[in-house]
């Protein structure tokens, strides 16, 4: 199983969306100026679009490397206030070590034109239909539904 870290990040009315993808960025780069940082800016509008349609809200923006790979979720109206849910603070790893890729959640009807706009940019940052499901998430789902427990058969018997 790969190891992997998730953040949740406040959005609007705390930050409109162009400061929160611009906060993600930071998140993402460590704040470092890079190839990689500019890659990210390039993509400022097309990601702050796909943060405005909340599509973070619910599937996570996510990031894959050499390393963990990173999920990123935004809040929104009262919890972004509020804040008490936000889980913002510094990775402890490079989310952008060696190969990486970024998959962006958008609703079904945006995908189209945001894979293109994105195409045009980047081929390390995509997007994808947010209701789909992916690998990981669709274990964690498993997990959930069992109460977040899991018996491996095999052990318990040798046990």
């Amino acid at each position: 199983m790969t190891t992997v870290a998730s953040r949740v990040v406040r959005s609007s009315p705390h930050r409109n969306t162009s400061d929160t993808w611009a906060f993600i960025v930071d998140l993402l780069t460590q704040g470092k100026d890079s190839d990689a940082r500019k890659e990210l800016l390039s993509v400022a509008g097309i990601a702050s679009s796909v943060i405005a349609e909340r599509g973070p809200g619910d599937a996570a923006i996510l990031v894959t490397c050499e390393g963990p790979r990173t999920r990123v979720y935004c809040i929104y109206d009262d919890a972004a206030i509020e804040g008490g849910d936000a889980k913002e603070d510094d990775l402890g790893y490079d989310p952008l070590k060696g190969h990486w890729v970024i998959s962006l959640p958008c609703p079904e009807e945006d995908l189209e034109w945001i894979q293109r706009a994105l195409k045009a940019k980047s081929i390390r940052i995509t997007a994808r239909d947010m209701t789909q499901i992916l690998g990981e998430e669709a274990e964690a789902g498993k997990s959930a539904a069992s109460g977040g427990l899991t018996l491996n058969v095999d052990k318990f018997l040798k046990s």
